[in-house]
């Protein structure tokens, strides 16, 4: 089973930026489709950001996009999520995901493979 780890989180300021970090085991899956997700308290994992198997293909949702830029270099087996003008709402624990055999993947149930998650908490 491919490992995904991820790392970064921490607590930040409104306003303030963050970058999280994902490491795949298996450079095989680290050129596929790859995507982060959040899931906040009460709340349902929800679809952040993801990034081609090549680094093209990318797409946001809306409450992020502008703000959340997601990345990758394949020969380190990694992918990133740089965030900045964080806001409270961006509160979660923020998973990276990997889609094998996808062009695109905006959807939970895409994603095949799941890290344990790192806590982003944007509070004053």
């Amino acid at each position: 089973q491919v490992q995904v780890v991820e790392s970064g989180g921490g607590v930040v300021q409104p306003g303030g930026s963050l970058t999280l970090s994902c490491t795949v085991s298996d450079p095989t899956f680290s050129s596929t489709v790859m995507g982060w997700f959040r899931q906040a308290p009460g709340k349902d994992r929800e679809f952040v950001a993801t990034i081609g198997a090549n680094g093209g293909n990318t797409f946001y949702d809306d409450s992020v996009k502008g703000r959340f830029t997601i990345s990758r270099d394949n020969a380190k087996n990694m992918v990133w999520l740089q965030m900045t003008t964080l806001k409270p709402e961006d509160t979660a624990v923020y998973y990276c995901g990997i889609a094998p055999g996808k062009l695109v993947a905006i959807l939970e149930y895409e994603y095949d493979f799941w890290g344990q998650g790192t806590q982003v908490t944007v509070s004053t």
